[in-house]
């Protein structure tokens, strides 16, 4: 059972469940990339013989072990973090074992800001801010929010 399951409230529904972005694979992708340009270039410019097939095989084996771990860890942050927007609060919940928890009423929020580079803005991932009434700070700063623009109308949307 899921962590905003686990905690809402009778009566309480959920308007909006928020996710992290697929643009979180970056490093996997990048990694994956490489490795293909250099077997590429290997296959190209490499001697013929067995040092081509071992510059080969060694660098498709380093490429797609760096992938997958690190697409690994991606799904791991992308599985234990959870957003969500109800009728009465914001939940947001990171970590398994470790966690970091944070809810807010949706009558605190003042402001939501978004924050949105221009590879979010093309691939529609970014910041997202929610400022609470009476508070100093950001209650979080939700990074590499998939669809950050709905997140912020269905917190807005009293």
């Amino acid at each position: 059972m899921s962590y905003v399951r686990h905690v809402i409230q009778p009566g309480e529904k959920i308007v909006m469940d928020g996710h992290i972005s697929w643009v979180i694979y970056h490093r996997a992708i990048f990694s994956v990339i490489l490795g293909g340009v250099l077997l590429i270039l290997e296959s190209v410019f490499a001697p013929q013989g067995d040092v081509r097939s071992f510059l080969m095989y060694g660098t498709a084996a380093a490429f797609a072990l760096a992938a997958l771990v690190t697409a690994a860890q991606a799904w791991f942050i992308r599985w234990t973090t959870e957003i969500a927007v109800t009728d009465k609060r914001i939940i947001f919940k990171r970590g398994f074992i470790r966690r970091h928890t944070a809810e807010m009423s949706i009558d605190k929020v003042t402001t939501v800001d978004v924050i949105q580079s221009i590879w979010g803005r093309i691939f529609d991932y970014g910041l997202v801010e929610i400022h609470a009434a009476g508070g100093v700070g950001a209650m979080e700063h939700l990074d590499l929010v998939a669809n950050p623009i709905a997140l912020r109308n269905a917190i807005e949307v009293k």
